[in-house]
């Protein structure tokens, strides 16, 4: 009884260290490095996806789900998306595959940042706002 005892607490120990390495591995390789974003004006899908390490049906999907993803398209309905969008790209990738985030999750945690980034700024607010700069600067 000692030694099916000792050999099953032996097996478990195994299986639970193999599990550990493999989700250290896992973790690994999803913090792989992206390239950085060359000095460029418009990127292709294909590129796009090459920067940020998904494939381009991953990004059409996404565009259909995150409205702040919008690349422009030109003829024949080829997608050209800008350093901003890449970005934002690369945000998404990250809630998604390394903060754990469903589509949803990730998609309100942009909107609220996006609400607190960008505060209320009516034209009232920009012209006090200036107005007392002005103030400083003639002082």
């Amino acid at each position: 009884m000692r030694d099916r005892v000792q050999r099953w607490v032996s097996s478990s120990c195994y299986i639970a260290l193999r599990l550990v390495t493999n989700h250290r591995l896992l973790q690994s390789a999803m913090a792989t490095t992206l390239p950085a974003i060359p000095a460029k004006r418009y990127f292709t899908i294909g590129e796009v996806a090459d920067l940020c390490d998904v494939k381009p049906h991953v990004l059409r999907y996404w565009e259909q789900e995150f409205a702040q993803l919008k690349p422009m398209k030109r003829r024949g309905n080829r997608r050209y998306y800008q350093h901003h969008e890449v970005l934002l790209v690369r945000r998404i990738r990250e809630l998604l595959y390394s903060q754990g985030f469903t589509i949803s999750g990730a998609r309100n945690r942009l909107e609220d940042a996006v609400q607190t980034a960008a505060p209320s700024l009516t034209p009232e607010a920009i012209r006090t706002e200036l107005l007392d700069i002005a103030k400083t600067l003639a002082i």
